[in-house]
């Protein structure tokens, strides 16, 4: 055997070889690792996208969060507010309520002092017809003295 001719035949054999891996081995190899690379770059770029959802879900969740927060604030001093009406207006009516009875107690008082002192006038008046009668030894007319008496008090 010839080394040349061995040479010559596994060229041949080499270049068979190598057009029937370009041919038929190459593009499905090549279609595969162009159909990975495609899925890798969807893959990033799905994540770039749920990354950034991420993020402006976080930053709407922050917003509402916050508007959360200053509408519960508002509706606490609201609150507070209406608390402290209902605590004056609770406190006006006991004013109220309390000047009333205030008012019916001096009412009351002034009656009976009215009372007192026709009841005293009265007594008055019997006593000093009494002590009349045993002055005079005589009946003194209860009506005229009880005029005199209303005189005399009316002056003083």
């Amino acid at each position: 055997m010839n080394i040349n001719l061995t040479l010559i035949g596994q060229s041949i054999a080499f270049a068979i070889f190598v057009w029937f891996c370009v041919k038929y081995v190459w593009p499905p190899i090549t279609a595969a690792m162009e159909a990975r690379q495609k899925k890798i770059a969807d893959g990033l770029s799905a994540a770039d996208r749920a990354s950034l959802d991420l993020e402006l879900a976080q930053d709407n969740a922050a917003k509402k969060m916050q508007e959360a927060k200053e509408e519960a604030a508002v509706l606490i001093d609201q609150a507070n507010k209406r608390a402290a009406q209902i605590v004056e207006a609770s406190k006006d009516d006991a004013r109220k309520e309390g000047d009333k009875l205030l008012e019916q107690a001096r009412a009351e008082i002034q009656q009976e002092r009215v009372q007192a002192r026709d009841a005293l006038r009265a007594e008055v008046a019997t006593l000093a017809v009494a002590g009349a009668e045993k002055i005079l030894e005589t009946s003194v007319d209860a009506k005229a003295h009880s005029e005199m008496l209303d005189k005399l008090a009316a002056q003083l």
